[in-house]
This record gives structure tokens, sequence and C-alpha cells, in this order.
């Protein structure tokens, strides 16, 4: 969303601020009491219905520039999640025969889990090292 949709949709509001005098004005925006909701629930979503590293590790950043929530505590709800979805994907793989097409595909699916608890391992040590940055 660009800014004038974002204020538009009352998510952030604008004022103009003084610029130098060789700058004009500009325009600042800040984030409205909605915006900072939707923002806060975008942190807080631990949904992963598709590997999305690059949204995750943003959501890291943002958490910890803007101190809306602990990276770590991000990072702890998230791996809760992927492992409820490596226990489904397990248990439904136990129903499985060695040689079918379905257990191939749940075979992916829990590699594809175990690769990601294995990324959030390396996002927890380098925020726990407070190098988040």
């Amino acid at each position: 969303m660009t800014l004038a949709r974002l204020e538009k949709a009352g998510l952030v509001s604008a004022e103009r601020a003084p610029g130098l005098p060789d700058r004009p004005d500009r325009k600042t925006y800040a984030l409205t009491p909605d915006g900072q909701r939707r923002v806060a629930e975008w942190v807080a979503e631990v949904s992963w219905p598709k590997p999305d590293l690059t949204e995750f590790h943003l959501k890291l950043v943002a958490a910890a520039a803007a101190r809306l929530a602990d990276p770590l505590a991000l990072i702890d709800a998230q791996r809760r999640e992927l492992l409820r979805r490596l226990r489904n994907a397990q248990l439904a793989a136990l129903d499985e025969s060695d040689d079918s097409v379905s257990g191939l595909l749940l075979e992916g699916v829990v590699l594809r889990l175990e690769a990601d608890l294995r990324w959030l391992e390396a996002c927890e040590r380098t925020w726990t090292q407070g190098a988040g940055g």
C-alpha cells in the first residue's frame, strides 16, 4: 500500500514539517491507533501457510526497531506453530505406505518444516547475541 492509501484507510496520519532553508517543507507520517493495532496484529501473526522467510525476518526487524514486540518471543511463537504443523505432517505420513505418492508429498512437507525450524534456531542465535541489526 502506498502512504496515500494507508492515510485514506486511516492507518497513518500525515502532517507538514518545516524544511531547511535550502529544502522544501516535507510531509511526515505517523501510525494512527488503528495503524498501530494493524502492525501489532501483523507482527503477532504466526501463520506460516507457505515459507515466507523474508516477511518473518522483516517482522523481527520491525518489531525490534519500533519496540513492538520481543523478537525472541516472536521466534518462540513461530517455533510452536511450526512444531504443531510438523507433528501433524509426521502423523499423517505414518498413515501412508512407504511407496505412496501422498507419502512422498508429506515427506516433502516434513523436510520443509524441519528446515524452517533450523532457520528459526539461527534467528534465535542471532537475536540472542544482540546482533539483530
